[in-house]
């Protein structure tokens, strides 16, 4: 929905407008001075120029914030019909605001983006604030230009009292009171000028500050409802490196427990095979010594061995079982590792966001200090 709060300022230029020419004496024929009417009509016009231009940057910040609107409403449809994280449609979309400025610096975060896309997925992820924020709610509202409107005004206003003191002043000479009395009414005209000027300056200051401020409130408004809304639904996931480390450490995990069981299944077969064969062996050389004689002496020998070979089997499995637990007691080893270097960085991160503090609050008190000093040097200029 359009903010259309300058229509306001428009309707009280107009009705300040008619009552300076009411006081001037336009509707009622009674005007004494022209130079007085000359001087607030053309104060009037510099101000209603200075209006228009402010009007047309209210229009673009109206057609701005429109578009973030719209986009804002399509994005929580879509996302509420079903669809989860939009990134997808969004991240080759082009011109989705149909605002030249939103869309620039939309297809600026869309190349940034590309730089963290991988085949696993985003590695990284640049933030929407980055690129459409206040600056450039401020840039296309002319903000530079609109928050110097009010001191303008009042600004105006004091020159207004001056040349009209100046101009009162100027008309007044005499040496005793008969003169003086006679030129009198040329002071009053002058005066009518400054207390005129004065008024409608400070005046148009007020609702000037007022529509200002309640469309660039407006404006940030929609705009953090706009990124709250991209965040959400849009923005996607970004796989960090705390989640590659723990997936490592997991999979690494569940590795070594697979070869612990795979080694303890082969250990037993092993062990029972062995058992089974000693006792195959014996009957069956029980048998062949009965019914064939000592020829097969020797094959009972050879498989005698062949019994010994199967059981130093078994202990190379054994000794598999143990290289095996030191692999999975390092791998506890590295994950503990990381988990403490995972706990320094966010001491790290803590101590840096706390440094930071104080060197806003530093900034801060600097940048007060300053502002003071400027003041205080304003009033000695003036002075």
């Amino acid at each position: 929905m359009k903010n259309r709060m300058y229509y306001f300022l428009f309707l009280c230029y107009i009705a300040m407008v008619f009552v300076i020419l009411y006081i001037n004496g336009v509707f009622t024929g009674e005007m004494t001075d022209t130079a007085n009417l000359v001087i607030n009509v053309g104060f009037l016009v510099i101000i209603g120029i200075l209006f228009l231009v402010s009007t047309a940057s209210f229009i673009r910040l109206n057609r701005c914030t429109d578009a973030l609107v719209k986009v804002t409403d399509k994005v929580y449809k879509a996302y509420d019909g079903g669809n989860h994280k939009l990134w997808e449609e969004y991240a080759k979309k082009k011109q989705p605001f149909g605002d030249m400025v939103l869309d620039d610096a939309f297809f600026r975060y869309q190349k940034r983006m590309r730089i963290y896309q991988t085949k696993r997925g985003l590695i990284g992820a640049a933030d929407i604030e980055d690129y459409i924020n206040e600056d450039v709610i401020n840039r296309v509202g002319k903000t530079y230009f609109n928050s110097a409107i009010s001191g303008t005004m009042t600004g105006l206003g004091i020159l207004g009292t001056f040349i009209g003191l100046s101009m009162g002043l100027g008309s007044f000479n005499g040496n005793d009171i008969y003169t003086i009395s006679e030129n009198i009414g040329p002071l009053l005209e002058g005066m009518k000028v400054a207390f005129h000027t004065s008024v409608y300056g400070i005046f148009f200051s007020l609702i000037f500050t007022f529509v200002y401020r309640g469309i660039m409130s407006d404006a940030y408004e929609k705009l953090e409802e706009f990124l709250d809304c991209f965040r959400e639904c849009v923005e996607p996931v970004v796989i960090t490196a705390d989640e590659n480390s723990k997936a490592m450490l997991i999979y690494q995990a569940n590795i070594a427990n697979s070869i612990k069981h795979m080694t303890e299944l082969l250990q037993g077969n092993a062990m029972e095979q062995t058992k089974s064969l000693e006792v195959i062996v014996n009957q069956f050389m029980k048998q062949m010594e009965q019914s064939m004689g000592s020829c097969f002496a020797r094959m009972g020998d050879s498989l005698s061995q062949a019994c010994e070979a199967q059981q130093i089997y078994a202990e190379n499995y054994k000794s598999m079982e143990d290289t095996t637990r030191q692999l999975l007691g390092a791998s506890l080893t590295l994950q503990q590792t990381l988990e403490a270097t995972m706990a320094n960085q966010e001491a790290l991160a803590r101590e840096l966001k706390a440094q930071q503090e104080k060197i806003e609050q530093t900034c801060d008190t600097i940048n007060d200090e300053i502002s003071s000093q400027l003041y205080t040097f304003g009033l000695l200029k003036d002075m």
